[in-house]
């Protein structure tokens, strides 16, 4: 397929950070397209672009800032075929809740809000796991509303959690999670005792949150046994882009916590298969992200959550051959249905120095592995882009890379068995 068989496509990312540059690299990379990004700020992930144009709009975290910024930004591109992109549930969950403002402006490829509903939420997500067979951590689902009707800070100790620590503790939705504010937040909190759970439930409890929170059994192994997937259901009902990956290294600052640094691509036709049947069931569209981990007791992996949108890592599945920007383009915009895109090639998705992720495997083997990919040339950095920018953004891209040197040393200086 040639560009000449296109309308003239503006995909518009909202977001700013290295998933939304990812993702437009990818429309670049296939269709030779400009980009438009909204942040809240200017970002590095978009500095001197020479085909991005970051639009700065403070305040994009309320939902009628976003959409009346995106309105204006329709107003200001008549004739082009806007596609809406974004990576963070907070604006997934905005966009879909003002669909009829946007649909008529916007090329969208996200579920309706009723499929929203019921998978954005990790309690969702499992009873639609549980009637179909697919295995999930034990859970104890902890109401923080329900907690502040039996008092509050009194009521705490009294809640029975029948799990062994240490757990897992994190919100049922991230999109509620993203709106408050207490000492010692966290994206995903690992609590090694019960006074340190109570004192979490305190905060939540002080800080207004107003939804679930979800205390999991801590399935053992560490970073390199967790694993990604992403896929992209279309308007057809047919899984057209599937890719899986092995996690290697997570982010530990408090607010990226949990997100793949590094991935390693690699097949894994059970969770293809999982997943497939998930989405199937709830009629999902759009593109997916399914996190899970292999529970080396059981030989089994272990589904987390699904995300109702592409990942921030999205650009390994791009590197090992399955486009992103391709599946949605020929779905929602060119009406076609494909054959599926895998993504086959072995690549090494990375946005840390290559001897900074080696230190954190305790594998050998992997560590041989990994420096035979990188040694082939298949080692990726998304922000790393022949194609965009000059001098002053591949000096800037350089530093945002080494100063993961300081984050780790300062979040999570040494590697461990169990990841934190």
């Amino acid at each position: 397929m040639t560009g000449t068989s296109l309308p003239d496509l503006l995909p518009v990312g909202v977001g700013g950070d290295i998933g939304v540059y990812a993702m437009v690299r990818a429309f670049h990379e296939q269709y030779g397209t400009d980009a438009l990004v909204i942040s809240s700020v200017a970002t590095r992930a978009m500095t001197d672009s020479s085909f991005v144009t970051n639009v700065v709009t403070p305040g994009i975290d309320d939902p009628e800032v976003l959409v009346a910024a995106l309105e204006r930004v329709a107003a200001q591109h008549p004739g082009k075929t806007l596609v809406l992109l974004t990576n963070a549930d907070w604006f997934v969950r905005s966009i879909v809740e003002n669909r009829a403002r946007l649909e008529d402006k916007y090329v969208m490829s996200y579920c309706t809000l009723e499929v929203l509903e019921q998978v954005s939420s990790k309690e969702g997500f499992a009873e639609v796991c549980d009637r179909l067979g697919i295995p999930t951590p034990r859970t104890v689902a902890v109401s923080v509303p329900r907690l502040v009707a039996d008092g509050g800070l009194a009521a705490i100790p009294a809640l029975r959690v029948d799990l062994e620590f240490p757990v897992v503790a994190k919100p049922s939705s991230s999109a509620d999670y993203h709106y408050v504010s207490f000492p010692g937040k966290r994206k995903i909190h690992h609590v090694d005792s019960r006074a340190e759970l109570d004192e979490l439930l305190g905060h939540l409890v002080t800080a207004g949150y107003p939804g679930t929170f979800l205390v999991q059994e801590f399935i053992p192994g560490d970073e390199t046994q967790m694993r990604s997937l992403t896929a992209y259901r279309d308007t057809r009902g047919v899984i057209t882009l599937l890719a899986t990956g092995r996690v290697l290294l997570e982010e530990h600052t408090p607010g990226t916590l949990g997100i793949p640094a590094a991935i390693l691509t690699e097949p894994y036709e059970d969770a293809m298969e999982a997943a497939s049947r998930f989405l199937d069931n709830v009629g999902y569209t759009g593109f997916a992200n399914f996190d899970y981990k292999l529970d080396p007791r059981t030989g089994r992996h272990v589904y987390f959550e699904v995300n109702p949108r592409i990942g921030r890592n999205n650009y390994y599945v791009t590197a090992a051959g399955a486009n992103i920007a391709r599946a949605l383009v020929e779905d929602r915009v060119l009406g076609r249905s494909i054959e599926p895109l895998l993504a086959t090639k072995e690549v090494l998705y990375s946005v840390v120095p290559f001897r900074l992720l080696l230190k954190y495997i305790l594998d050998p083997s992997l560590r041989i592995r990994l420096q035979a990919v990188k040694d082939r040339g298949d080692a990726v950095n998304p922000l790393k882009y022949s194609r965009d920018g000059g001098l002053k953004r591949r000096l800037v891209v350089e530093a945002m890379t080494q100063n993961f040197y300081r984050k780790y040393k300062k979040h999570y200086p040494e590697p461990t068995t169990t990841g934190y």
